[in-house]
C-alpha cells in the first residue's frame, strides 16, 4: 500500500524482558505490566497489532524463583505464579502487593475482572445506560487487556488475521496508579494524536434535507446572533438518495444532490470563506451501485461488469477495494472541499475474514488518508474497541431525546478515559424519538460546552431542530450564551488537545485519578475535572417546580472552590447539594486557577483558525496556581516535531502577583503583540486602587475597570509577546464572604412559595445570628426538603 497507509510501530519487545517456556511467553513490559502469551505449538507473534503498537519498553527489573510447582515472577508491583501449563484459573495467578484489597488482590486466569469500566461502541437507539466495555483501571488495582483475537499489522500496511487459538493478554496491575497505567497503555498503543484547531468550536449538525441556498440562509442567521460555528456537518442528503429501486435504497450515496447543491466546491468555498470545515456523512455499507457518476471507474478497478450495472460490493477486507474506495469515491470530493468524513457504519462487526470489524477498517484508514498533504488528519466514527483513540473523533450514535439519555452521558464520556477514548462527540441534544423538553435542551447544551466536542444534532423531524430561535426565551438565552462561551474557550481547549497528546491525559479526568482513596470521588458519577484547571458536574435532572432550581450533588476536594458562573466560594473536603437556575450549571476552578480563553468581542468561526490577537484571563485567588499556554499552526502535523509555542503564567497568592512570561518557541505562529484582559475574581472595590503592572520591568499605566456586579477586577495590558507582564494588587482586596443575604434574597424573590414564609425565612437570614442557629430554626420549620438544601448551600458553602 501506499506510503501514508503505513503506521510507525516497534512492536518487538526486549530479550531482557522475557521468560520463554515450551509453549509460553511471558514479557515484563513494566513491573506492573505484563503480556502473557501462551500457544502450542511455541511460536509468538512480535508483530504489531490493530491495538497494540509499541512493546519496546526499557529493560524492567523483576525476577523468577523456579520450583517444582513451575515458576513465580516477583517485580516491586507483582507476584506471578504458573504452573507452565496451559493457562487455567488454577494454574495461573498474579497478586498486586500492598494493603489494596483484603479479599480481591489476585487475579486467577479466565476470571471475570471488575474494573472501572471503558466505554461501548455506540449509544445507538439507547434511552438512558447502556453496557460498557473494560478499561485498564480498577480498584481491585488490575485489569486485563485481552488481545488475542486483534488482526496483524503488515509492514506494507495492510492486515492479516491472528492465527487462531492463542492466549495474548495484557495484565494491568498499578494498583490505583490509574494515571501511570493509562500512561502505559498509551506507550503500548499509541498516542492519541491532536485535533486541528477548528474541531474544538461548535459543530452544526442536522439529519435534513438542506439545499446550498438553506444552508446559507441559516449560518447567515447565526452570525446575525453572534452565534459561531466552525464545523458544518451535513448528513446524507448530500447525495443522492430517491435513487431508482433497482439501485437499492439510496441510504448509501456518493454523487452529490445537484437540485439540493448545483454547484458543491461553491457550497463548500463559502463554508470556509467563513472559517468553518466541512464534513459530509457516508454508509458505506451498500457498496457502489451504477447510478452513482464514479460508477464506471469503480467498477473498472474493480473488475465488476459495468455494462450490466451490477454493484460494486463494499469489501473493507480486500486492500483493492480500501485503494479504490479513497481513489474514487471520496478523493474527488475532498478536492471540491471536503475536510473529514462522518463514517456512519452501523452494520454491525463481520465481514468475510473472521475477527475483522469493518468499522475498524474503516475508521484506520480513514484517518490515515486524511493525513495526505501534511494536513492534521481528523475521522468522525463510532469505537471500534480498544486502540481507537489514534482515530478520533468518536460518533456516539443515535440517542433518544430524553433526560434519561442526558444522565448517562456524562459517565460514559468520563469512563471512556479509562480506555483512553478522550474525544467522544454526542448528539448534543440527543438525535431522535423522546419528546421535545426545552429545559432538556439547554441542560444538555450547557453539558455540550463541558463535553469534549460540541455538536449539536437532531433528525429530521420538521419539529425537531437544534436552533435556539426554536424554544422559550429562556432556553434560548442558555443555549446562545453556551454557544458562544464554548467558542471562547478554544485556547484553554487547545492546550488540554495538546495535553492529551503530550502528557497522556484526556481532557476529560474521571475524580478518582486525581483522589484515588477517596470513596467519594467514585460516588459522583457524573463529575469529572474538565482540563488542569476546571471541575465540571453538569445538570441531568429537571428544575424543582417552584424553586425553579436543580439539584445535583458535588463532592468538594480539599482547598477552597469557586464557581465560575455565580462566583460561590466553597470550602472542599465535603459532599454537598448545589442547586442551579437554568443560567448555569456547576463548574468550579480551584483557588489559584487560572483559565484563559478568548474574547467575548472576537466571536468569529474565522478567528479559530489562528490564534487569537486578545486573550481573556481569570484569575481565582487564595492559592498559588500556574498554567502554560499552547499553541501552533493549528492545522499541520509540526507539533510531533516541537514546533508550537508556550506562554507561562503564574499567580502567587501570598504576593497578589500574577505573572506573563514571554511566548517561548516559535514566535512566528502566534500575533507580535498581544491584549490581555486579565480578570482578577473575587475582589473588593479597593483593589482598583491598589494594582500596578509592570512590562519588562517597568511600571506602565494600564486601563483597569471593577464589575460590582460579579466582583471582579479587569486589568487590560497591551504588550509584545515577547514581554515579561506582572501585575500586582494586594491580598487584602480579595473578597471573601459569599454575600450570603443577596443570594438568598435572589432565590427567594424567584421562587413561586408563600409570601409569609418568604419574610419569615429572610428575617431569620438576616437577623444576625450564627449560622449553626439559622440552620437549626430553618429546620424546625419543617420547611420542604429541597428549600432547605438551596438555604444550606447557600448558608454553609
Amino acid at each position: 500500500m501506499q506510503e501514508i497507509y503505513r503506521v510507525k510501530t516497534s512492536p518487538v519487545a526486549l530479550s531482557d524482558n522475557m521468560i520463554i517456556g515450551e509453549k509460553y511467553r511471558i514479557t515484563v513490559l513494566t513491573e506492573a505490566l505484563v503480556r502473557l502469551e501462551y500457544s502450542e505449538d511455541g511460536v509468538f507473534e512480535d508483530r504489531a497489532t490493530q491495538t497494540v503498537l509499541f512493546r519496546d519498553f526499557p529493560k524492567t527489573g523483576y525476577h523468577v524463583v523456579r520450583n517444582a510447582d513451575g515458576i513465580e515472577v516477583h517485580t516491586s508491583m507483582l507476584h506471578l505464579i504458573y504452573n507452565e501449563k496451559e493457562f487455567s484459573s488454577h494454574g495461573l495467578s498474579i497478586q498486586i502487593k500492598g494493603n489494596l484489597s483484603a479479599y480481591h488482590s489476585i487475579w486467577h486466569y479466565g476470571e471475570k475482572v471488575h474494573d472501572l469500566q471503558g466505554t461501548a461502541r455506540t449509544l445507538d437507539d439507547v434511552n438512558g445506560e447502556v453496557e460498557l466495555g473494560h478499561g485498564v483501571v480498577s480498584r481491585f488495582g488490575y485489569s486485563i487487556l485481552d488481545d488475542s483475537k486483534s488482526q496483524i499489522l503488515l509492514d506494507d500496511g495492510w492486515i492479516e488475521p491472528r492465527k487462531k487459538g492463542v492466549s495474548d493478554l495484557y495484565f494491568f496491575g498499578y494498583g490505583h496508579d490509574y494515571k501511570q497505567a493509562l500512561n502505559d497503555f498509551y506507550r503500548l498503543c499509541g498516542k492519541t494524536p491532536m485535533l486541528p484547531r477548528y474541531a474544538l468550536g461548535n459543530w452544526w449538525s442536522r439529519y435534513y434535507k438542506y439545499s446550498e441556498e438553506s444552508y446559507m440562509e441559516l449560518m447567515d442567521k447565526f452570525d446575525e446572533k453572534n452565534i459561531p460555528f466552525t464545523v458544518a456537518v451535513i448528513d446524507m442528503d448530500w447525495h443522492q438518495v430517491d435513487v431508482d429501486p433497482k439501485y437499492g435504497s439510496g441510504w448509501t450515496g456518493y454523487t452529490w444532490n445537484k437540485k439540493l447543491f448545483p454547484d458543491p466546491k461553491r457550497f463548500l468555498g463559502k463554508l470556509h470563506d467563513r472559517g468553518m470545515h466541512t464534513t459530509l456523512n457516508v454508509h458505506p455499507a451498500d457498496g457502489v451501485q451504477g447510478c452513482e457518476e464514479m460508477y464506471v471507474d469503480m467498477a473498472k478497478e474493480m473488475g465488476v461488469d459495468y455494462e450490466n450495472e451490477d454493484p460494486v460490493v463494499c469489501d473493507p477486507a480486500s486492500q483493492k477495494f480500501m485503494e479504490a474506495y479513497f481513489k474514487y469515491l471520496h478523493h474527488p470530493r475532498e478536492a471540491e472541499g471536503v475536510d473529514f468524513w462522518w463514517i456512519d457504519w452501523q452494520q454491525g462487526s463481520n465481514c468475510k475474514v473472521e475477527g475483522l470489524d469493518p468499522l475498524w477498517i474503516f475508521n484506520h484508514f480513514h484517518y490515515l488518508d486524511n493525513k495526505r498533504d501534511g494536513r492534521r488528519p481528523m475521522t468522525f466514527s463510532r469505537y471500534a474497541g480498544p486502540g481507537s483513540h489514534r482515530y478520533p473523533i468518536g460518533f456516539s450514535g443515535d440517542t433518544h431525546i430524553t433526560w434519561e439519555s442526558l444522565d448517562f452521558q456524562p459517565y460514559f464520556t468520563t469512563t471512556a478515559t479509562n480506555i483512553g477514548y478522550g474525544w467522544w462527540s454526542h448528539d448534543i441534544g440527543g438525535h431522535m424519538l423522546g419528546y421535545k423538553d426545552d429545559e432538556l435542551t439547554a441542560r444538555w447544551t450547557q453539558y455540550g460546552i463541558f463535553s469534549p466536542i460540541m455538536r449539536l444534532h437532531s433528525s429530521c423531524s420538521e419539529f425537531n431542530g437544534k436552533e435556539p430561535w426554536r424554544f422559550k426565551k429562556e432556553t434560548e438565552e442558555a443555549m446562545e450564551a453556551a454557544l458562544r462561551q464554548r467558542h471562547c474557550m478554544i485556547p484553554y481547549l487547545y492546550t488540554m488537545n495538546y495535553r492529551s497528546y503530550a502528557e497522556n491525559m484526556p481532557l476529560i479526568e474521571p475524580m478518582y485519578y486525581e483522589y484515588p482513596e477517596n470513596a467519594e470521588a467514585y460516588e459522583v458519577k457524573n463529575q469529572y475535572f474538565f482540563g488542569s484547571q476546571l471541575m465540571a458536574a453538569p445538570v441531568t435532572t429537571p428544575r424543582i417546580k417552584g424553586l425553579n432550581v436543580a439539584k445535583t450533588k458535588v463532592w468538594f476536594p480539599e482547598g477552597i472552590w469557586y464557581d465560575i458562573y455565580t462566583g460561590m466560594r466553597y470550602d472542599g473536603g465535603r459532599m454537598l447539594e448545589v442547586y442551579r437556575d437554568l443560567s448555569s450549571i456547576p463548574v468550579f476552578a480551584k483557588a489559584g486557577g487560572i483559565l484563559v480563553c478568548a474574547d467575548a468581542d472576537e466571536l468569529d468561526a474565522r478567528s479559530v483558525i489562528k490564534n487569537p490577537d486578545v486573550l481573556c484571563v481569570r484569575v481565582f485567588p487564595e492559592a498559588d496556581g500556574e498554567f502554560e499556554l499552547y499553541e501552533d499552526d493549528n492545522e499541520s502535523c509540526g507539533y510531533v516535531d516541537g514546533r508550537c509555542v508556550t506562554t507561562a503564567m503564574k499567580y502567587s497568592a501570598d504576593k497578589d502577583m500574577f505573572v506573563i512570561s514571554p511566548a517561548d518557541g516559535d514566535t512566528s505562529l502566534i500575533p507580535d503583540n498581544r491584549t490581555y484582559k486579565l480578570v482578577f475574581e473575587r475582589r473588593t472595590e479597593a483593589a482598583a486602587d491598589k494594582v500596578k503592572v509592570s512590562v519588562d520591568g517597568k511600571e506602565v499605566l494600564a486601563k483597569n475597570k471593577y464589575d460590582k456586579e460579579n466582583r471582579r477586577l479587569i486589568v487590560t495590558v497591551n504588550a509584545s509577546s515577547a514581554s515579561k507582564i506582572s501585575v500586582t494588587i494586594s491580598k487584602d482586596t480579595v473578597a471573601l464572604d459569599n454575600q450570603i443575604e443577596k443570594r438568598c434574597f435572589d432565590f427567594l424573590n424567584q421562587a413561586e412559595i408563600g409570601f409569609v414564609l418568604k419574610d419569615e425565612i429572610y428575617g431569620l437570614i438576616t437577623s444576625g445570628k450564627k449560622t449553626t442557629v439559622i440552620l437549626s430554626e430553618l429546620k424546625a420549620k419543617e420547611l420542604d426538603t429541597e428549600l432547605y438544601g438551596v438555604l444550606t448551600e447557600i448558608l454553609t458553602a
